[in-house]
């Protein structure tokens, strides 16, 4: 232990007198004091650069000084090439390197060293995967600059040397004051005494940094953003000691995991970044997670005996608090499991004791088929796909719920007619509901992968023995939807190798003769199939897991697991079909990688078909406002709107089925569906909307609206608004300045004439009760350019929100007196309502009702079918006539049979549901909530919209109002690693759009807004 009276106690004017008299810098402002645990650090400005005042603690020896300088010296030779900005020793007035002073009664070191610029990695509370695999890169660099280097000071007795560990947390372990927190430490300290200490001897030693700790790491961004952040530089080397060489990894990485949701996932990055730059041994690999834990171990004691010592300083404390929420997590994480992880990422091939075992089992000649008296034959078992993609499961996860998946399976056995059902190894499935596998935040994973294969037969089937073996433990795991009583037999290969087999839902009387040690024979029945009441509530059927190592879990060794572990607990837990040999044929095709899907996309898919977010996300399922992807993940869908009701609603779904059925055919032939349909969709519209025109898609009823404005109006001008989108045809990307006005376009036509969107927040017009009449006027303008050039308007169209235009809501007034002035030209008012039919704003069904105007032609599009590809245009008898002018209308398979019939039973759903008070209800919460965001982030400019159609416009400046793009892209991404799907829009990219599937529910909401303020807080 250091003694804390050496620690120098000189004043800042002290700081700034040495660096004056002894390094000839003047600082030319205040000179600023940094923390330091035993010694004085300075920050100076000068007229030459910045720089770090360096006063070490009395203890510390000229020697030690002498190797760190020439450490540095020697890193910032190596790191040349790169973009590291490593800390350079700068000369004193005397030609040397170091220097002395007095403080009280003791003499004090003193260096002069560059300032690295940049921010403590500490300072962050998000790390990118990026800046993670920097870190390692930089640590990986940094080990390889120092190969070979040596000095004689560095050999010495240091509490911070990893190597006296074990001795610096035993003697100090009983100073943690929380009982907990000093069971973990045990916990860690037993395992690695276990686990690691052997290792040790075999570990390369060198020359370390031995600090490269969250505060002696600056970052600097290579673009505007956290997300861009690398790491620039390290500092301090006052700890440097010659040690393990993984030593500086294992330090480096266990404060970058501080505060991580995964340990292991945010250590994968790191460690792919060293491995950049420098390969690891074996037994490296091996140690490193017990050299991890250990580091955060020292740290914990070393901390409550200084801060018993020092009770008023910060800096002793400053790292305790993430340590306390992170050692959980590492004693979740067995040693074994962590460094087969480590050993996989490195490529040092599979664990070689799950090898051995499955080539064994593979070797012998039968087995027993573990239930019934006799092994079914082959037509006599299914094997069921109970899968994210299932096709017997209905709906997400309120629709697969065990009794769901119960009765699937029931029926699928019925029409199979099989004696068993066999459940998949491997499979990812959405099954799994209970606190035991549903994370706690959308930041973790669901555990989701099933580790084991099932037998499903009837409660009270026999269970067999498939080899033999001796009963090593039994439990009544009786928490819902766990093992309910579990067996554990234990199994040894001829070559000596232990392994296990696990017997889980079984009957509680399959407990009661059982003794630790038991015999069992091949072949021999040993338990049954409990019955749902006493199984851990499921269908009646085994779980059969094979295990080659229990990682001193027991009888809670997992069934399921989360997706990104699946590649190292499957070596843990082979496949158990090495028992069973069910023939592949049987089994259901695999599902395609996301990788292959991604590189099939790219090969057969336009480049221009454009993917969201910087990691795709691959979606198989849809339930309501949830979309699951190929692992079971469920993701909060607060950006397809196109989905009105819901994905799948159960209701749309068997009209769908239904209708396909019987008939799909076109409106060449009368149907009542369509009537009924067009008689209930103009009901909903304003008195004199009363004719329909089914096609679809959006795209095709705003060209048959374009069509049906010439045609009445004589004219082809056209009025659009700035940064409109309409649809993807020919005709409707010359009126969407949002296209041809953006990248590959080619301007607009002349008879497109474009009006600035009423923006009240970026326009030109902010005062609310003017905003209206004023953007209005800008009309003036074009219609007297287009009466001058001998044209005649044919029309207005605009969104009754702009939606791509960037959430826009018009101020009041602003769609009357337009369309005041285009009807006296002449002209038709087209109402694209696509993004704001059907009660999507809360208080107005559709949005053309929050300008309290009716339109001559509304356009509607896919929502009204709920993704069905259907549209719609619904106009005045007056204009319907007149457009019937000889040329006939006709669209194949618009307003076909089936789609009439989804199409009636959306708008049913919306009115029977209540979706629009739904919608106004939940908005309200989440309009409020942003306000508060924006109150607490400058970063939020405005925050607009109604019911489920909101808008968040992010600037850098709020008096500039420039747009920040980056930012909106970096929050939508990182949200979506949250699982939470937003969108960006808006001419400059710079708005986050929120319009969810309208059953979103208040929880989501809430969920969304904690996740978005997290992440704003990530930007600051």
């Amino acid at each position: 232990m250091s003694n804390l009276a050496q620690t120098p106690t000189l004043t800042v004017a002290d700081a700034e007198a040495i660096a004056h008299q002894k390094f000839g810098v003047k600082p030319i402002a205040p000179v600023q004091p940094l923390a330091s645990e035993r010694d004085q650090n300075f920050l100076l400005t000068t007229g030459k650069g910045q720089f770090v005042l360096k006063v070490s603690n009395a203890e510390e020896s000229r020697e030690s000084l002498v190797a760190q300088n020439e450490m540095m010296q020697r890193i910032v030779r190596a790191g040349q090439s790169t973009d590291s900005k490593f800390v350079q020793v700068q000369p004193a007035l005397s030609g040397g390197l170091i220097e002395s002073v007095e403080s009280g009664d003791k003499q004090h070191f003193v260096r002069l060293v560059s300032f690295v610029p940049g921010k403590p990695m500490g300072a962050l509370t998000h790390y990118s995967n990026e800046l993670l695999n920097s870190l390692g890169g930089t640590i990986g660099r940094l080990t390889e600059a120092l190969s070979g280097f040596d000095h004689e000071s560095l050999h010495y007795d240091f509490h911070w040397d990893l190597a006296n560990a074990v001795t610096v947390v035993e003697s100090r372990i009983d100073l943690i004051a929380d009982a907990r927190k000093r069971q973990q430490v045990e916990t860690l300290l037993d395992r690695f005494k276990t686990h690691t200490l052997p290792l040790l001897k075999d570990l390369p030693q060198s020359v370390i940094h031995n600090d490269a700790n969250d505060g002696n790491l600056i970052v600097g961004t290579v673009g505007d953003l956290v997300i861009d952040n690398r790491v620039a530089g390290v500092i301090d080397f006052g700890d440097s000691v010659w040690s393990w060489t993984v030593g500086e990894l294992a330090i480096g990485a266990a404060y970058a995991i501080l505060n991580r949701s995964d340990p292991l996932e945010a250590l994968k990055p790191i460690i792919k970044g060293y491995l950049a730059e420098r390969s690891l041994e074996e037994p490296e690999v091996a140690a490193l997670f017990g050299l991890i834990c250990m580091r955060l171990c020292t740290s914990v004691v070393m901390a409550a005996e200084q801060q018993a010592q020092r009770p008023d300083d910060p800096y002793l404390s400053i790292s305790q608090a993430p340590i306390a929420r992170t050692l959980p997590k590492l004693v979740d994480i067995p040693f074994q499991f962590a460094e087969t992880w480590f050993k996989e990422l490195c490529g040092f091939g599979v664990l070689k004791k799950s090898q051995r075992v499955a080539d064994w089992l593979a070797q012998q000649s039968d087995f027993v088929f573990p239930i019934r008296e006799e092994r079914p034959t082959d037509d006599e078992m299914l094997v069921i796909d109970l899968g994210v993609e299932s096709p017997h499961l209905r709906g997400g996860k309120e629709g697969i719920s065990e009794p769901a998946a119960s009765r699937a399976i029931n029926d699928a056995m019925d029409a199979a007619k099989a004696k068993v059902v066999v459940g998949r190894y491997l499979e990812p499935r959405l099954i799994y509901q209970s606190d035991l596998f549903v994370a706690k935040s959308h930041e973790h994973e669901d555990r989701t992968i099933h580790l084991g294969m099932d037998l499903f037969d009837k409660a009270g089937t026999v269970v067999r023995a498939p080899l033999a073996g001796e009963v090593f433990l039994f439990h009544d795991n009786n928490s819902p939807l766990d093992y309910g009583p579990v067996i554990i037999l234990k199994h040894t290969t001829d070559e000596g190798d232990e392994f296990y087999s696990l017997y889980g839902h079984l009957t509680r009387s399959s407990l009661e003769n059982m003794k630790v040690g038991q015999t069992i024979e091949a072949g021999e029945v040993f338990a049954k199939l409990g019955a749902a009441h006493e199984n851990g509530g499921w269908p009646p059927h085994l779980h059969l897991q094979l295990i080659v190592d229990l990682l001193d879990q027991g009888n809670d060794f997992a069934g399921v697991c989360r997706p990104s572990r699946k590649s190292v607990w499957s070596q843990y837990s082979p496949d158990p079909n090495l028992l069973m040999r069910i023939p592949e044929r049987l089994f259901p095709r695999p599902a395609m990688e996301k990788s292959a899907a991604l590189e099939k996309r790219s090969r057969h898919l336009g480049d221009n078909l454009s993917i969201g977010y910087r990691k795709p996300v691959k979606v198989v399922r849809g339930w309501k406002q949830y979309l699951y992807d190929e692992n079971g993940q469920r993701f909060i869908d607060a950006y397809n709107n196109v989905p009105h009701v819901g994905h799948c609603h159960p209701r749309v779904v068997e009209t769908l089925q239904s209708q396909s059925h019987r008939l799909n055919t076109n409106t060449r032939y009368v149907s009542d569906n369509i009537l009924e349909y067009a008689e209930h969709l103009t009901s909903t519209m304003p008195s004199g909307l009363d004719v329909c025109y089914f096609v679809n898609s959006a795209s095709e009823a705003n060209e048959l609206a374009l069509r049906m404005a010439r045609a009445i109006s004589g004219g082809k001008d056209l009025v659009v608004l700035e940064g409109a989108y309409h649809g993807h045809s020919t005709s409707l990307i010359d009126i969407s300045p949002y296209k041809h006005d953006g990248p590959g376009g080619q301007g607009s036509p002349g008879w497109v004439h474009t009006a600035p969107v009423a923006d009240i927040y970026r326009g030109a017009f902010r005062d609310p009760a003017n905003a209206g009449q004023s953007y209005a006027k800008e009309l003036d303008v074009i219609l007297e350019r287009i009466q001058k050039a001998g044209g005649q308007l044919s029309g207005f169209i605009a969104e009754s929100c702009p939606s791509v235009g960037g959430q826009i809501i018009f101020p009041s007034g602003y769609l009357s007196n337009v369309y005041r002035k285009v009807r006296a030209a002449g002209g038709l008012c087209i109402a694209d309502d696509v993004q704001t039919g059907y009660g999507r704003l809360g208080k107005w069904f559709y949005g053309f009702e929050q300008q309290d105007v009716v339109p001559d032609i509304v356009v509607l599009g896919k929502p009204i079918g709920n993704g069905h590809p259907i549209g719609a245009v619904v106009t005045t008898r007056e204009i319907a006539d007149a457009f019937a002018n000889g040329m006939e209308f006709f669209s194949t398979f618009g307003g076909n049979t089936v789609s009439a019939a989804v199409g009636k039973t959306v708008l049913e759903v919306v009115q029977e549901e209540g979706l629009p008070a739904h919608a106004e209800e939940i908005g309200s919460v989440l309009l409020a909530g942003l306000n508060e965001l924006k109150d607490r982030h400058s970063l939020i400019g405005d925050v607009r919209g109604s019911g489920l159609f909101l808008g968040v416009e992010l600037v850098k400046d709020r008096d500039t109002l420039e747009p920040a793009s980056c930012e909106a892209s970096y929050i939508s991404n990182r949200m979506r690693e949250r699982r939470i799907l937003l969108g960006t829009d808006g001419p400059l990219h710079n708005v986050i759009k929120i319009r969810p599937p309208m059953p979103i529910g208040l929880g989501n909401a809430q969920e969304l807004l904690q996740a978005l303020g997290e992440v704003l807080s990530e930007l600051k």
